[in-house]
């Protein structure tokens, strides 16, 4: 494979006069500007409907779409909804900011009214879209109507009968609510119609999509309330034990995610047939598949049921390299990154290396005492070629945040590694960006908030925390033809140039 570079950002972070990134004008241009940029990848967030905390890896389902990311501009377009009508609609006034509340209060009302007004059953598409996807498709859109009428609640506070999907009551929602599971259909044909043209115009343009996936789903989620048998919970379906990871340098409690465990055996039994199923609808949406917490299919973090932090899981064995041989005798070779930060031990190492898969290193590790890992391995001169090398990922610091919250002797070791005493701390991000680009990893990707050198206030996510994540986006001038350039000229010196859009 060629040396390549590509751009980490969040659809949800593109800029859009309706309060969050989508696929409207806006993302076609920034395919455009990463194409001059001489990029070859844009790596995207989870695109799942989010669930509490607004976080793209606490979903609703692992094979729905966010229907925030439909563009209102394409259903103006279409005559189902007004530009007056848009324009209306109080999303929130800061360009850099996503206002959550405000998106679930206004823009809802708007897909309701577009869906209203299309002729969806005359509609041969919507229809053949349905069919194709019935397999996930119906129960989440039933999940979703029957959360509504519950008004919000997580699936484990519904009554009983359908809490437990008893047949009757199966039946009874689905004639009482059918309009509403229509809605969410709608929502879902146009939510991939639009992302299909988007991706079919990107690697047209020679840019390829990273796409990412949690190990996990969430335990309220369409996948969870249809699908107990696939996971650690007991006969009333309440979990026995939830997912996290142990206390570490960044927090001395560990992260109590609360996701269900999956029932490893249970999966073997079946030749994993849920993950292979979940795969392969990945690898038809991606062009590479990231794949989070990497090192829990070797062993898993198991946490007991109702604890109020991770202190007291211990590790289990995870299905190993059996899934990934399983998965590629059934549907191929696929371009995969096995994200195998944090804690590595000598077995997550083989697993990695047995499944042929790049690894991730990021640069902030290799001199932050907080980290768990060894900083060695995240010494950009040890970087082995079939890896993907970053500054930092969504869950870090910006690397010039980053610079600032690192101790004065680790700031020091920096300095010493780049041999640069002069250059002043605001613009270390470009000698940092450089000493990553010019390593042997394969591929680079750089969040845009470090190409422009922003602080922590433009951070995406800090992990176990709530109400301040996930809400950064990038305004429309910061995509300037002057750092189109900077991008351009960095890439090209360092022979990772997409040579195709040349």
């Amino acid at each position: 494979m060629n040396r390549a570079a590509g751009i980490l950002l969040a659809v949800s972070s593109l800029p859009s006069k309706y309060g969050i990134g989508c696929f409207d004008e806006a993302a076609y241009h920034f395919v455009d500007w990463l194409k001059e940029a001489g990029q070859t990848y844009w790596q995207i967030l989870p695109v799942g409907p989010t669930s509490y905390g607004d976080s793209p890896y606490q979903s609703f389902s692992t094979f729905a779409g966010n229907p925030y990311f439909i563009s209102l501009d394409a259903l103006i377009d279409e005559g189902v909804l007004t530009r007056e009508e848009c324009d209306a609609a109080d999303f929130g006034k800061k360009p850099h900011d996503i206002d959550y509340k405000k998106l679930y209060e206004n823009r809802y009302p708007l897909l309701r009214k577009a869906y209203e007004r299309s002729d969806i059953s005359r509609n041969e598409d919507y229809q053949n879209f349905v069919r194709e996807n019935e397999w996930w498709l119906s129960d989440y859109a039933l999940f979703m109507a029957v959360k509504d009428r519950f008004e919000g609640k997580p699936w484990t506070e519904w009554a009983q009968d359908i809490r437990l999907r008893y047949p009757p009551a199966m039946d009874y929602y689905r004639r009482e609510l059918y309009f509403d599971i229509e809605f969410h259909q709608y929502l879902q044909y146009k939510f991939f119609r639009q992302y299909e043209a988007l991706r079919a115009y990107a690697n047209q343009n020679g840019i390829q999509l990273i796409g990412d996936i949690p190990i996990y789903v969430a335990m309220d989620s369409a996948d969870t309330w249809a699908h107990p048998e696939l996971f650690q919970l007991d006969e009333n379906n309440v979990p026995t034990a939830v997912a996290g990871c142990p206390p570490d340098g960044f927090s001395a409690t560990g992260q109590l995610w609360g996701n269900p465990l999956y029932r490893w055996e249970y999966h073997a039994q079946t030749g994993y047939e849920w993950w292979v199923t979940r795969l392969w609808h990945c690898f038809r949406l991606y062009d590479v598949v990231r794949i989070d917490h990497f090192r829990g299919f070797d062993e898993y973090y198991s946490i007991p049921y109702g604890s109020d932090n991770a202190i007291n899981g211990w590790w289990s064995k995870g299905p190993g390299i059996d899934l990934f041989r399983t998965v590629e005798r059934k549907l191929g070779w696929h371009e995969v990154i096995a994200e195998d930060l944090g804690y590595v031990t000598d077995s997550v190492r083989q697993l990695v290396r047995e499944s042929g898969f790049p690894g991730m290193k990021v640069l902030e590790f290799a001199f932050d005492s907080r980290d768990t890992g060894s900083a060695n391995d995240y010494l950009p001169h040890n970087y082995p070629e079939n890896s993907i090398a970053y500054t930092g990922t969504h869950d870090n610091e910006t690397i010039n945040g980053w610079l600032d919250s690192i101790l004065p002797e680790e700031r020091d070791m920096v300095r010493d590694y780049l041999c640069d005493y002069r250059t002043p701390k605001k613009q270390l991000h470009h000698s940092l960006i450089a000493l990553v680009m010019r390593s042997n990893a394969k591929t680079c990707m750089i969040p845009l908030q470090d190409y422009l050198g922003l602080n922590n206030r433009s951070r995406m996510n800090q992990p176990s925390t709530l109400g301040k994540n996930w809400r950064w986006r990038v305004t429309a001038d910061a995509l300037s033809d002057e750092l189109k350039e900077h991008i351009l000229t960095v890439t090209k010196r360092y022979g990772r140039m997409n040579w195709t859009n040349s």
